[in-house]
């Protein structure tokens, strides 16, 4: 088992940045491959980023790339979505999610662990 905390969310402005981190305790994640959704109300969970267990692959959705960036240290037992541009349509519940296999790195269904969410609410 391993245990994922989200925090970081909070309401900004169209146009600041975020920094939101996901801290695991239990096992550590250096196995596991991470993954970062969002979810807004009425909606489906969508695929935001993930990356690999060695931190050396990242992925990202059409829509937040070049603006997020995600980031592990496993020493830390860390996983970081650094969000910049943000705007009103990224509104939304941030969670972090883990896999120790190989998923569909896009597809929620695939991660068995996930965070309780954190809230992040882009003004115009």
């Amino acid at each position: 088992q391993v245990q994922l905390v989200e925090s970081g969310g909070g309401l900004v402005q169209a146009g600041d940045s975020l920094r939101l981190s996901c801290a695991a305790s239990g096992r550590g994640l250096r196995s596991y491959f991470m993954g970062w959704f969002r979810q807004a109300p009425g909606k489906e969970r969508e695929f935001i980023a993930a990356i690999s267990q060695s931190g050396g692959t990242p992925y990202y959705a059409n829509s937040v790339k070049g603006r997020f960036a995600i980031s592990r240290d496993n020493a830390k037992n860390t996983v970081l979505l650094t969000m910049n541009s943000l705007k009103p349509e990224d509104t939304a519940v941030y969670y972090c999610a883990a896999t120790r296999d190989y998923p569909g790195y896009d597809d929620h269904s695939r991660y068995q662990y996930w965070g309780q969410g954190t809230q992040v609410t882009v003004s115009s």
